[in-house]
């Protein structure tokens, strides 16, 4: 890409973040109250997401070959322990994925 070409990609992705940022607080201002379907979305969404984030996952483990699946196993029970047990997501998450990867790189080799 020549100079130009790269400032103009640039320029459009400073747009389209700052879009994104603030078009929400000019479209649902302080003022007026926001919508039952916005609130709705709020909730059912990132449960949505989590979903399929798992189904995504987990859609090419085979329990006939390798490990059996069990690096995946490992890992889901003990992110759910840990968010039964601390009610944080992100360390649920966090304490998931370095098992997995733990036993990826190390046990399941």
């Amino acid at each position: 890409m020549t100079l130009t070409e790269q400032m103009i990609t640039i320029d459009l992705c400073v747009i389209g973040t700052m879009a994104t940022r603030f078009l929400p607080f000019i479209i649902f201002n302080s003022k007026k109250p926001t919508p039952k379907y916005i609130e709705y979305l709020g909730k059912a969404l990132p449960a949505a997401i989590f979903g399929m984030l798992v189904i995504y996952c987990l859609k090419n483990v085979s329990v006939f070959s390798g490990s059996h699946g069990l690096p995946e196993l490992i890992a889901i029970i003990l992110t759910i322990l840990l968010h039964l047990w601390k009610r944080q997501t992100l360390f649920s998450i966090a304490g998931g994925t370095v098992c997995y990867m733990l036993l990826v790189q190390m046990v399941f080799v």
